[in-house]
């Protein structure tokens, strides 16, 4: 017998509804794959999965890390050093940020940095200068060296991306990042580790800047170098002043969970735009057991 109307149109109703159904799974998964995607294209230097604190505080990141020496013999301008990066390539290009060492100090005292900041998704060069006794401004020049190295001739060039770059250094060092900064504004972020200069004033930085003082530094007291550093800097850029502490002069030699922390986070907001850190700077961390004042302007802008 031939269905009635009433079946034929019960029929033609669930086929529809299948047909939605289907097409609104379809989009469903469309929409479910093309939202990486969507996040990639909103800022493609992502690197890595969204922070936490117990990651960022880890003694290691979610990358594996290996490392090369590059022999003084075989640079120029500066003297040498380790560079740390990620071992896989399957992210792309990194940033990369090049350390200073301090007066009278070797590369080996800031060699810890390395693989930490690397593990978060960075190209890591802990560099030698050209003499233990090298000034801040000459630490600048082979910081800036150290970078050209690195981008242009380096063996692992291929996966640094020249456009994202960072300095810092301890001491003398520090002293020199900002010497790098003033001279080339392109530097995404600097970060000078108990700095010491005889440059109080840093007015025509460009470069986004976190200030790490000690509490107890006698060898560059805060007051007299850490905190003119940062109350110089131009009050439109973004800038950060951390003071350790009971902390003292030399306690960026050794490795420091609060120096690790806020570090990975002004590279990773500055130097890759990713504004999943942003959460760990604004609003400004209080005092703690490790902080003794953090200073800063939020929301930042760059």
């Amino acid at each position: 017998s031939r269905p009635s109307r009433s079946g034929t149109s019960t029929g033609r109703s669930r086929t529809l509804t299948g047909l939605v159904t289907a097409a609104a799974a379809t989009a469903g998964l469309l929409l479910t794959g093309l939202a990486p995607g969507a996040q990639a294209a909103d800022n493609p230097y992502e690197r890595g999965p969204a922070p936490t604190n117990t990651s960022i505080e880890a003694s290691r990141g979610s990358y594996a890390v290996s490392q090369t020496s590059v022999s003084s013999l075989v640079v120029s301008g500066f003297g040498g050093g380790t560079i740390y990066y990620p071992t896989s390539t399957a992210d792309g290009t990194f940033g990369a940020v090049v350390i200073s060492p301090g007066f009278t100090a070797y590369e080996s005292s800031i060699a810890w940095l390395g693989p930490r900041l690397a593990s978060q998704g960075f190209v890591v060069f802990t560099i030698d200068t050209n003499t233990t006794l090298d000034q801040p401004d000459s630490r600048g020049r082979q910081l800036l060296a150290a970078l050209d190295y690195l981008t242009q001739r380096s063996s692992v060039r291929t996966r640094v991306d020249a456009t994202r770059l960072g300095v810092m250094g301890h001491s003398m060092g520090g002293g020199g990042s900002l010497e790098a900064a003033k001279s080339r504004p392109s530097l995404k972020a600097a970060i000078p580790l108990t700095g010491w200069n005889t440059d109080k004033t840093w007015p025509e930085l460009r470069t986004p800047t976190l200030v790490v003082g000690a509490d107890g530094d006698t060898v560059a007291p805060v007051a007299t170098h850490s905190e003119p550093f940062y109350e110089s800097l131009p009050g439109s850029l973004d800038k950060a002043y951390l003071e350790l502490r009971g902390a003292s002069h030399f306690t960026p030699n050794t490795s420091n969970t609060t120096i690790a922390k806020y570090s990975i986070s002004w590279l990773k907001r500055f130097i890759d735009n990713d504004s999943r850190y942003e959460q760990f700077l604004c609003p400004l961390p209080r005092p703690s057991l490790t902080i003794a004042e953090y200073r800063g302007n939020c929301p930042h802008t760059a």
